[in-house]
């Protein structure tokens, strides 16, 4: 295994963490959220065992079983071999005290007295004016005083101009960013990641794989990886473009099979910076725009289209569509966009596609000529079915619950 130095706080991290939001699960269970512990268990153990020393999970992992599930994983002297990593989940508290109450009771469910890194769980730019006006800035210099928490961050999941407003906004130890060779230039992007390394920010990658897309690619991709001299799957050679990034400080994967834990710490053991020739960055852009060429819509997540003035989250709508398509994955992909742009969660404001009433100004600005209004009237039409409405509301009132559990101390 090998290990990169976070320069904000000096940890030596191995590049290969283990996320815990896709664990095993039992058999016959699958999107219920009940954790196959006894494996999963051994899982975590050999990955921590073979080097590994960064741990990721978030408050509502699994349905809320996954911190729980670490809490008893990393018993028998696991806990001390790591460093340990959850998230806020800032759409449940109302006020600071909410923001005590969840933390405590997440370092109650990991069984630890202290949290290594604890990251503002998926913010863009308006839920972090949401956060700052609530208090969230005290919030995390009492938690670092009182020793609660050692390390903070945020991950994200917006526009990069918000990025690298969030990265100036308060003195972070880390960040966690989506980010693989087709998000080069999505969300945070390149420009992104070498901003935040450039302040010294350990720098986290999520969805490496894109969900598993580039782990299982479309048969006219495999045609182009058929063609290398050098034999590696797809998930390594995915895997290797990002570890080629010395900005890049840990990749997160989560891992459920055993084959794919003991490949990924063997490819963390041999990728260096700046390891890949030429050629191989020449082929990974083949591939690259075969994927592009695939999608629904060639969206590159510039935001140039936005703001919409009826609201739309024109890039999100996209990413969400294309992922379905992608992946040929009909419930994810619903998921993902009732997510994104349904408006299910607190504080946030629906973007759906259902929303454009055909302006045409998204036109004159999209640097890629996409054709936005027809496009997100196929979407309308494809993601929100007679039962959306219905499922927001049902979101909500969840995450209501959630929170009046918290008031009770549930």
């Amino acid at each position: 295994m090998q290990y990169r130095e976070n320069k904000k706080n000096g940890d030596k991290l191995s590049t290969l963490g283990f996320g815990c939001m896709r664990l095993p699960q039992k058999k016959g269970t699958p999107g219920s959220g009940k954790i196959d512990e006894g494996r999963a268990t051994a899982q975590v153990r050999m990955a921590v065992d073979q080097g590994i020393n960064f741990i990721d999970t978030a408050y509502l992992y699994h349905l809320g079983a996954s911190e729980p599930f670490l809490g008893r994983a990393l018993t028998d002297g696991y806990r001390d071999k790591v460093k340990l990593c959850t998230k806020l989940p800032c759409w449940l508290p109302t006020g600071p005290q909410d923001m005590d109450t969840i933390l405590n009771r997440q370092l109650e469910r990991l069984n630890t007295d202290r949290l290594d890194y604890y990251l503002v769980h998926g913010l863009n730019g308006p839920l972090w004016d949401k956060m700052k006006a609530m208090g969230i800035v005290d919030f995390l210099d009492r938690a670092k005083s009182d020793g609660r928490v050692v390390s903070t961050g945020f991950s994200f999941h917006g526009e990069q101009e918000a990025f690298l407003r969030i990265v100036d906004d308060y003195d972070w130890d880390c960040c966690m960013i989506q980010y693989n060779y087709l998000d080069e230039n999505c969300q945070a992007g390149r420009k992104g990641l070498q901003y935040a390394a450039s302040k010294d920010l350990g720098v986290f990658v999520m969805e490496p794989l894109r969900g598993g897309l580039l782990a299982a690619p479309p048969p006219a991709v495999e045609k182009i990886w058929a063609r290398t001299e050098e034999k590696r799957t797809p998930a390594e050679w995915a895997l290797r473009w990002i570890w080629n990034h010395p900005e890049v400080t840990v990749i997160l994967s989560g891992m459920n099979e055993e084959e794919h834990i003991r490949d990924n710490i063997r490819i963390a053991g041999e990728a260096q910076p700046g390891s890949l020739s030429p050629h191989d960055l020449d082929l990974i852009e083949s591939v690259r725009n075969e994927y592009m060429s695939l999608m629904k819509t060639a969206c590159t997540g510039c935001s140039y289209c936005l703001p919409c003035p009826r609201g739309v989250d024109i890039p999100a709508c996209f990413e969400t569509y294309n992922y379905k398509h992608m992946h040929d994955d009909a419930r994810w992909g619903q998921i993902f966009y009732l997510m994104r742009v349904g408006g299910a969660t607190e504080g946030s404001s629906p973007g759906k596609a259902s929303q454009c009433t055909g302006c045409g100004q998204c036109l004159e600005k999209c640097p890629q000529n996409i054709p936005i209004p027809d496009l997100l009237n196929n979407i309308s039409a494809e993601m929100e079915g007679r039962l959306f409405n219905t499922t927001v509301k049902a979101v909500r009132l969840f995450n209501r619950f959630q929170r009046w559990k918290l008031r009770r101390g549930q």
